[in-house]
């Protein structure tokens, strides 16, 4: 698959995801766990597409992993989740957007740093940081859902 194509869809992506849940919408599992499922399996498997990778690289990208995963949990710490006829709702507000900005600083840093510490560049696949750092939010956010005791909403 073509890179920029791929890049302008996972953009495309994104952009609906953020914008369904900037005016609230039904939270059901699938939309929450789909889109970081496909995107860090897109990455892994860009992952092993790229040789040469050295033990140094692979330790660089499990602290950028764990790093995603921490960030993309305290960015779902902060997206409201609550009850709308009878299922469970969620909506992103300013604090979400602080914390996507704030993510997106951190991971730069971490990304300049690695790159001049020597991480080759197909050792970070952007969908796999992109796909983690959305599995950290869903964490999160199943947990404020599980903890209302309501159901997700049906599928669609």
């Amino acid at each position: 698959m073509n890179k920029w194509f791929l890049a302008a869809l996972i953009a495309l992506v994104l952009i609906v995801v953020v914008v369904k849940r900037l005016i609230g919408e039904p939270l059901n599992r699938r939309d929450l766990w789909a889109p970081p499922v496909v995107l860090t399996a897109i990455g892994l498997y860009s992952l092993s597409k790229s040789g040469g990778l050295h033990a140094r690289d692979y330790g660089w990208l499990v602290g950028g992993a764990v790093l995603g995963l921490a960030l993309g949990y305290l960015r779902g710490s902060l997206v409201v989740v609550y009850e709308k006829r009878g299922f469970l709702w969620q909506r992103y507000r300013g604090r979400t957007f602080a914390a996507v900005v704030g993510t997106l600083v951190v991971m730069f840093g971490y990304g300049l740093l690695v790159d001049k510490l020597g991480m080759q560049p197909g050792a970070r696949p952007i969908q796999l940081s992109i796909g983690i750092s959305f599995l950290g939010e869903a964490l999160a956010v199943t947990r404020q859902g599980l903890a209302l005791r309501v159901p997700f909403a049906p599928q669609r």
